[in-house]
């Protein structure tokens, strides 16, 4: 097969690892050509082109005419195969991260080339600013998602099981290089620190760590919103005085920091695949934290025992001025609506806010920044609030410490290599990309429903859809 992926960028990580394991899964058996609209940071074994029209949209940047750029991609293919490809597989192409971006691939399904689109992140799932408001995505084609709770989405949202496909991202095990650190009684939470990966309850954790190690946070975030609160943790652990180190993947080696841990942690609210809740097991680490039922399903289905996970932190309301909180609630709920064009009836978020708060308690996950700060301060000006912690939520008693532990690792560990290794994944892309190649599709994403599925007013978090506030 002859296949060319297309993605805004090369960045180092994230959707750039995938493209990459992909290509490497794929060596022996396709033909393959990369498609980016920036100068490639990461290498890959297969030859990239750069398409200027492909990469992020700049405010200072008048942008190309989509016929151009798809006219652009045509000629690149055809630089390779004469005879063209056989399909494009188009990496995240629900995100309006460039505005032209559905206009280009239509003009590529105009001009006769198939196309497969794999979504890892979408905009519904509390990305307003990269959501296409005016523009219906593509219709017709092969999708593929990275988890099953995307998958049934989708199904609801109106596409067809004939064209939707699976694809769980592989793993790569930790390979140590040598057991000697200069790091020591630490606990690691392995993240680029945005938002969504609740940097606050993490802190939070670490106030109840049994040994008083060291929090370690391992990266930095990139956008401004993400960057504004993350200083903020950090003014905030620097003024308490709190045993938190930041950016420690920027003077470490990350294996080094895996392999010094004495656990790993986690409290993401939102995940894609959830690589955080497979990759510690494969360097020999517990993973404890914040447990995403939707996302776990599949590790726990494939014999990955999270169980020791918890899925809610409780706090008292009563801590918090519950006016603001509910003022805050209606506000983001009310904004959030307006962006996406769908309308919320104010019942609606009055009811779910006295659900979720009908036992006098709230998810801590849920709160903004500002709030859990407040959630901070009040167990560290009170011993005593430690304790009315513990009695709501029993799993702090114990951080990192689980039944078993070599048991449950060595169990976990096989689980996710004997299901997520590149063998099973080579087969499962080969499986996939004959049926884009054979199956004719004629489906398209209703996006209303797309947004309500991801909007649930019983789970709305202030942290993933709310603005920052100091």
């Amino acid at each position: 097969m002859k296949i060319a992926f297309i993605h805004y960028h090369l960045k180092t990580g994230g959707v750039t690892t995938v493209i990459k394991q992909q290509v490497e899964a794929l060596m022996d058996t396709c033909d393959m050509l990369v498609l980016t609209g920036a100068a490639p940071e990461t290498q890959l074994s297969c030859d990239t082109i750069q398409i200027p029209g492909l990469g992020y949209g700049r405010p200072d940047q008048k942008p190309l005419d989509p016929k151009d750029v798809a006219a652009s991609i045509i000629k690149a293919i055809n630089l390779k195969w004469k005879s063209g490809c056989d399909f494009v597989h188009v990496h995240n192409p629900t995100l309006a991260k460039n505005k032209n971006y559905l206009k280009i691939l239509k003009e590529l399904q105009h001009r006769d080339i198939k196309l497969f689109l794999q979504i890892h992140d979408f905009a519904e799932d509390g990305r307003p600013q990269s959501y296409f408001s005016d523009d219906e995505y593509v219709a017709d084609c092969h999708y593929g998602v990275i988890n099953s709770r995307d998958y049934d989405i989708l199904l609801q949202a109106g596409l067809k099981k004939e064209g939707l496909h699976k694809i769980f991202n592989t793993i790569k095990p930790f390979e140590f290089n040598s057991s000697e650190t200069s790091i020591q009684e630490q606990v690691l939470y392995p993240v680029r620190a945005i938002r969504r990966k609740n940097i606050g309850e993490a802190i939070l954790l670490s106030l109840f760590f049994n040994n008083n190690e060291t929090l370690m946070i391992t990266l930095p975030p990139n956008s401004p919103i993400d960057i504004k609160s993350y200083a903020g943790w950090k003014a905030f652990v620097q003024k308490k005085n709190l045993d938190v180190v930041f950016d420690a993947g920027l003077t470490h080696k990350f294996s080094e920091l895996v392999y010094a841990s004495k656990f790993v942690i986690t409290t993401s609210i939102t995940e894609g695949f959830g690589l955080s809740f497979l990759e510690p097991w494969t360097g020999q680490k517990i993973l404890w934290g914040r447990k995403l039922p939707e996302i776990c399903r599949d590790f726990e289905a494939n014999g990955i025992q999270l169980d020791h996970l918890y899925s809610r932190l409780y706090v008292p309301v009563t801590w918090l001025d519950t006016a603001k909180l509910l003022a805050a609630w209606q506000l983001s709920t009310r904004k959030a609506g307006a962006m996406f064009n769908f309308n919320i009836e104010e019942r609606s978020i009055t009811d779910a806010f006295e659900k979720t708060t009908a036992d006098k308690t709230i998810d801590f996950g849920l709160l903004n920044e500002a709030f859990q700060k407040q959630i901070i301060s009040r167990v560290l000006s009170e011993p005593d609030n430690r304790a009315v912690l513990i009695d709501l939520n029993p799993f702090l008693m114990s951080p990192g410490q689980v039944p078993n532990p070599k048991d449950l690792i060595q169990n976990n560990r096989q689980a996710i290599l004997d299901n997520y290794n590149q063998a099973i994944y080579t087969q499962a892309l080969r499986s996939i990309y004959r049926k884009v190649l054979t199956v004719n599709v004629s489906h398209r994403i209703d996006k209303n429903s797309l947004f309500s599925a991801f909007l649930n007013l019983e789970n709305f978090s202030l942290l993933k859809w709310g603005p920052y506030v100091e």
